[in-house]
């Protein structure tokens, strides 16, 4: 199995990208967002619990996260690997990643992170906020925090996977096919 964690920054291009290489490599795409958003919306057990924590503004716990990862792998069990778009964000998360792949005898083949300078990223979103009607894509100083939370508390995974060989940088700037290509590049070799 194949299973790659797709990182970067909001407005790196990680959704755009995780469309091509699902459809190149026959990988499963889990956007931790619209997993939460499915399960909230269905009301599943798990959506409901979640929901309860983001009703009082409070992170959803990792039990609950990676419970719902394991359904929707075990939902796609004869995938020929994972695309993680979303997570993990800390290091816990990445254990619990590991320990959740490992029970199903995989890994994580290596992260591939998506690297963009921040005035582009700024760019991008406020770009993206024009149409897409997300509030948090129209502010600069938000777009401007969400950015710095990223490096403050994801950023620490660069030295996570980087420490099992696993962390592969991409230049996230050009077009989208030529990102496409740098990204196909590493994974080749994950193969």
């Amino acid at each position: 199995m194949t299973n790659v964690v797709l990182f970067g920054p909001p407005g790196a291009g990680k959704g755009t990208q995780a469309e091509f290489l699902k459809e190149k490599y026959q990988l499963v795409h889990i956007s931790t967002g619209d997993v939460f958003r499915y399960n909230i919306k269905n009301a599943t057990e798990l959506g409901v619990l979640a929901k309860s924590y983001i009703d009082k503004g409070q992170l959803v716990p990792d039990e609950v996260t990676i419970n719902m990862l394991n359904a929707e792998v075990d939902k796609n069990a004869a995938a020929k690997g994972f695309i993680f778009d979303g997570f993990p964000r800390t290091e816990a998360q990445a254990e619990a990643l590991a320990k959740l792949l490992e029970s199903k005898n995989t890994e994580v083949s290596g992260m591939v992170a998506l690297e963009v300078d921040d005035e582009v990223l700024v760019e991008r979103l406020l770009e993206r906020g024009k149409t897409s009607g997300r509030a948090d894509d129209a502010d600069e100083s938000i777009i401007r925090n969400r950015i710095k939370v990223y490096y403050a508390e994801t950023a620490i995974l660069k030295g996570f996977y980087e420490k099992q060989d696993k962390y592969h940088g991409i230049n996230g700037v050009g077009s989208i096919p030529e990102i496409t290509e740098r990204i196909s590049t590493v994974i080749n070799t994950l193969l």
